[in-house]
């Protein structure tokens, strides 16, 4: 266990992390086992389910969450939501907490949902004897075994009976045997409304996307539980960065796009892929690095394959350096099955940061990746291939303008890259990751409050695509 890795010593840094595991071996001393379940219950999702299964401690359950930098030594504080939520408060002190504090610092900080900490607020309610009763109204929908409160809830999540978005199964059940519960379950719904009021808003006419969060959530729960790529290969894959700042012709020059393609290297490197920057790329020379890359060998023993385009552009397509448009079905054609034989059935990536409608005049320290193209209907037809496997992020939808700032780098760019290191560790599948991406970006704005952006997802993939957990906090 990492809490037993590390080595005892005399060092400032030694002495320090001893006693961040003497404080740990002391919570975990005053922990039940009820309450051990109960921790793990929280965790469910953050972390892979065999390795929280595995768990038979607090002390396990410390060292998992450690390894996945779940909290530290030096911030704490999603170890004290989760002692908070099971209301262990005398035992926030040894972290440095109150429980005041914890509560200011949760609506910022908080990391566990508002549905699992209402299925943990229910579990607390039923008695042995509900429980009782409620196993034998569910018994068609659960195993015959014997099981905590926990257990029953957990049981009917991983079977699809209940759902964040759909609880009528257990309001029915709670009407006829614990009617007071449907109060929580009515509270939750109102908190559950208010954040999705939050989300996506005040987008210009048109501006809608193809995909809504609730699209997403129905497409992921068709598929079944094990319906995931395979990541399990040699190696992970290839990611191609391609980075234009300056162009020939009267295109201007891209400040601040250095910096998508350095977080995105680092990013993808994290992930596991083996990551090709080029920088200013012409018309010819990106049909080089396409045809490269179709006819990689090292396709095979990859498990997916990542393209992010950093530059101008307009409905449809691209511009290279040269000022030659490409259009975003010549890419992705690149790599069908029937011609890269080497990505046949698994995920292929397509990340595009340009503008993709009519050009804008932002202020100061924004500017917009267009070309004066024509107005017209937003869609996506023939963007993608019409075949499995294939994903496009676009950062706006067609018609309309995406921003860079000169400084910090794109607004989609940015957020993909904070979301995929936020969520890849919390087991997020990527299609849920950029539905995050969809909401943070369509809630920007520039100095001004009124230009705003919403980025677009289409894809043909036919299972989740979740990475695997990377060993180190990036």
């Amino acid at each position: 266990m990492a809490l037993k890795r590390q080595s005892l010593g005399s060092s400032p840094e030694e002495q320090s992390g001893m006693h961040f595991q003497e404080m740990l071996l002391n919570i975990d001393s005053n922990l039940t086992a009820q309450d051990v379940e109960g921790l793990k219950f929280l965790c469910t999702g953050l972390v892979f389910e065999k390795r929280l299964e595995s768990c038979s401690s607090a002390l396990d359950l410390f060292d998992l969450l450690l390894v996945q930098e779940l909290f530290r030594e030096d911030d704490p504080f999603f170890l004290a939501e989760l002692l908070y939520v099971i209301k262990q408060h005398a035992l926030l002190s040894r972290l440095g907490y109150t429980r005041e504090s914890v509560e200011q610092q949760l609506p910022a900080r908080g990391r566990l949902s508002l549905f699992r900490k209402l299925l943990y607020e229910l579990s607390e309610a039923i008695s042995t004897k509900e429980l009782k009763e409620l196993t034998f109204l569910l018994r068609n929908q659960i195993p015959k075994a014997q099981m905590t409160s926990l257990g029953l809830l957990l049981c009917l999540e991983k079977n699809r009976v209940i759902e964040e978005d759909n609880l009528s199964v257990l309001e029915e059940v709670f009407t006829k045997v614990i009617p007071s519960l449907g109060k929580k379950i009515e509270n939750y719904k109102r908190e559950e409304a208010a954040q999705k009021a939050m989300s996506p808003a005040d987008l210009r006419p048109g501006e809608e996307e193809v995909f809504s969060g609730s699209d997403v959530k129905q497409f992921l729960a068709a598929l079944p539980e094990a319906d995931v790529y395979r990541m399990d290969r040699k190696h992970r894959g290839h990611c191609v960065i391609i980075n234009n700042c300056n162009f020939q012709g009267s295109l201007s020059e891209r400040q601040g796009t250095h910096v998508d393609a350095e977080d995105l290297r680092r990013v993808f490197q994290w992930l596991g892929f083996t990551v090709h920057t080029y920088h200013d790329v012409t018309g010819e020379g990106m049909q080089r690095i396409l045809e490269e890359q179709k006819n990689n060998p090292g396709h095979v023993d990859g498990d997916c394959f990542v393209c992010c385009i950093l530059t101008h552009g307009e409905l449809g397509g691209i511009y290279a350096s040269d000022w030659v448009f490409i259009r975003l079905q010549e890419i992705t054609a690149h790599f069908t099955a029937q011609r890269c034989r080497g990505l046949a059935h698994k995920p292929k990536l397509f990340f595009i940061q340009a503008c993709q409608g009519k050009e804008e005049h932002p202020s100061v320290l924004v500017e917009a990746d267009a070309l004066n193209p024509e107005q017209v209907s937003p869609t996506l037809q023939g963007a993608i291939p019409d075949e499995a496997d294939f994903l496009l992020g676009l950062a706006t939808v067609p018609g309309y303008v995406s921003f860079r700032h000169k400084e910090d780098g794109s607004w989609y760019i940015q957020s993909l890259c904070k979301h995929l290191k936020n969520l890849v560790p919390r087991q997020q599948d990527i299609l849920s990751i950029l539905t995050a991406v969809n909401c943070d970006v369509s809630q920007r704005a520039d100095s001004t409050g009124k230009k705003k952006q919403m980025p677009q997802p289409a894809f043909t993939l036919r299972k989740k695509l979740v990475f695997p957990v990377p060993p180190e906090a990036l």
